[in-house]
């Protein structure tokens, strides 16, 4: 780590407690201890203001830095940007927009056209805004609900906290716009039937609820191929072709969130493409340019597209849409660059062979201690669920949960844990380290879950 004065450091952390509003924070016992701050990063590892160098086993926090910290290429290639062209609004085009967006389709058959804007809930948001439009526009209004799926997560903003499978993300911040329907969860280790073909089963209540809706009513469908804050759930063998099915039957566009899977994250460039499913929508932000600048990108077909160019001569028939922040120059050029990287460095095999080395030392642990009662995942995308019994699968209590997870920060090892998500069942660890893993780091982290699991939980 860099010297930083302990006079310099200290000002910091007093300016933070006085001055900053921290994300998903509890302030009141900053009155008495201090904030994290996190000084600077270099790879797999964060330094804090105490000089305590960690291992990130979550990129950032929340899924983000995918090809670690400390990347100057990247931080080099922005800078040159800025000096040439750092903005100007998204009406017109720039040189990285219009070469990430090439490079972007390039990794994406079956999509054609890039839309900029600066965050993953922005993204979501802007493909809500669309389908409503294509309804207005060519359904007579009709076809103009939205279904989402229990557990999964689409962003912060009111639009699209109404598509919020996780209760308590959302809980407080209603009432909710109308046309927003949740299907149920697809998670077969707590699952709703009985039956032997769990995949197939959980897409069919997909259209249980379009039949209940009214397929007429219904224009979109929007899942994360990996649920993600929900409790990392890979969905069973045989789901995403049944959606696909149905979601052509009906006539419904369905929209994949890659906000948290995409760029790599899985082992594949984009979490759908383990799946051979052809989405109307893709949606993107945290890994595009790993945390090195804001960029978010809505990617549609070109059929899509052309749905808002068909009457040149109705003024209200383009998207009528602005994102200020996806004029930037900035982030673009970090997605090209970070793109780049991933290819040079063969970070897509070294995340499938890294992430099979984290599932099976996970399944090792799961031999060892019995409060693990699943683990599951893809790519570096990998979760643990703690029980309190394994027979009845009561989850492990939230604050034992907590203190696994720091356990692991006090052994220098970041690690995460479903948080204010799914009420009673909260209790699944979150790992997702960056895509430059070695075998090294995904032993640390583990052992360090092993040593937290016997501490406090026996």
């Amino acid at each position: 780590m860099d010297s930083y004065s302990s006079n310099d450091i200290s000002a910091v952390v007093e300016a933070d407690r006085a001055h900053v509003w921290h994300h998903l924070s509890q302030h009141k016992p900053y009155e008495t201890v201090d904030p994290r701050v996190i000084i600077e990063g270099k790879g797999m590892r964060v330094w804090d203001a105490r000089g305590k160098e960690h291992l990130d086993a979550v990129s950032g926090g929340v899924w983000t830095v995918n090809v670690g910290y400390g990347r100057e290429s990247i931080a080099n290639a922005v800078r040159d940007q800025l000096i040439k062209m750092n903005y100007f609004a998204g009406a017109a085009g720039s040189v990285p927009g219009a070469r990430f967006a090439q490079r972007l389709i390039e990794k994406m058959p079956g999509l054609s056209r890039v839309y900029y804007s600066n965050s993953g809930s922005e993204a979501n948001e802007k493909v809500y805004k669309m389908v409503r439009q294509i309804a207005h526009k060519h359904h007579g209004g009709r076809k103009w609900k939205i279904l989402y799926r229990e557990r999964d997560y689409h962003g912060t903003t009111i639009g699209t906290l109404a598509t919020s499978g996780q209760a308590q993300r959302a809980a407080q911040y209603g009432p909710y716009p109308d046309g927003f329907v949740m299907v149920p969860h697809c998670l077969e280790y707590r699952k709703q039937w009985d039956v032997e073909n769990y995949g197939l089963r959980a897409a069919e209540a997909i259209e249980e609820v379009i039949l209940r809706e009214g397929p007429d009513t219904v224009g979109c469908l929007v899942l994360e191929p990996v649920t993600a804050g929900g409790g990392v759930i890979v969905p069973p063998a045989g789901y995403w072709e049944k959606v696909q099915e149905i979601c052509a039957k009906y006539d419904i566009l369905l929209h994949i969130d890659e906000v948290v899977c995409g760029v790599g994250r899985t082992g594949t460039w984009f979490g759908y493409q383990h799946y051979g499913i052809k989405p109307d929508f893709v949606t993107m932000a945290k890994g595009v340019a790993s945390g090195y600048a804001a960029i978010s990108c809505t990617v549609t077909t070109e059929a899509v597209f052309e749905l808002f160019k068909d009457d040149p001569t109705d003024t209200m028939s383009y998207f009528r849409d602005i994102s200020t922040f996806g004029g930037c120059t900035a982030g673009p050029a970090a997605a090209l660059e970070n793109m780049r990287i991933i290819e040079d460095e063969g970070l897509l095999d070294n995340t499938t062979a890294m992430g099979a080395r984290l599932m099976g030392n996970l399944r090792a642990l799961m031999d060892k201690h019995a409060v693990i009662g699943d683990v599951r995942g893809k790519g570096l995308f990998c979760g643990a669920e703690l029980v309190a019994d394994r027979g009845s699968k009561e989850a492990l209590d939230e604050k034992r949960v907590q203190a696994v997870v720091a356990d692991c920060m006090a052994q220098g090892v970041i690690i995460g844990a479903t948080n204010r998500s799914v009420p009673g069942l909260n209790n699944t660890l979150c790992l997702s380290p960056a895509l430059i893993a070695t075998p090294d780091d995904i032993d640390q982290i583990t052992d360090a879950i092993d040593q937290a699991l016997t501490r406090v939980c026996g």
